[in-house]
């Protein structure tokens, strides 16, 4: 019986082998057409990627101001929202700029009172900028 038993477990294990073996070789075609059926007319999904994520992300805002519609508040204006999310990180309108500009320049005139050194104002403005976004 002890016999028996050990010849059926290296049966059973050399079958698996084999099963996996074809497995492997089989499968390997297949993993190599994943996504090749799926553009089939044969122009590239990148080029009107960003007119699809724009009209996506048109269509969510729009989305997002009809629920706020339905709650009493007031809409957001969609075109303002792309156009943000279109911005480039670490670009801030002129008025904001100013404002940091002031900020520092008025932090500069109290480090001077105080006896310490200035800060330079465009670098401050610029790492101010870079912790804003």
């Amino acid at each position: 019986m002890e016999d028996a038993f050990g010849t059926i477990v290296w049966v059973v294990a050399i079958v698996g082998a084999l099963v996996a073996i074809f497995t492997l070789v089989g499968t390997g075609r297949s993993y190599r057409q994943i996504g090749g059926g799926l553009v089939r007319d044969g122009s590239d999904p990148r080029d009107d990627s960003a007119a699809v994520r724009d009209e996506e992300i048109r269509q969510m805002l729009e989305a997002r101001n009809a629920r706020r519609e339905r709650r009493g508040e007031a809409p957001l204006d969609v075109a303002a929202a792309i156009e943000a999310l279109d911005r480039p990180p670490g670009a801030v309108d002129a008025a904001l700029r100013e404002e940091i500009r002031e900020h520092v320049v008025a932090r500069n005139a109290r480090r001077v009172r105080a006896g310490e050194d200035p800060l330079d104002v465009d670098a401050e403005i610029e790492r101010r900028i870079r912790d804003l976004t």
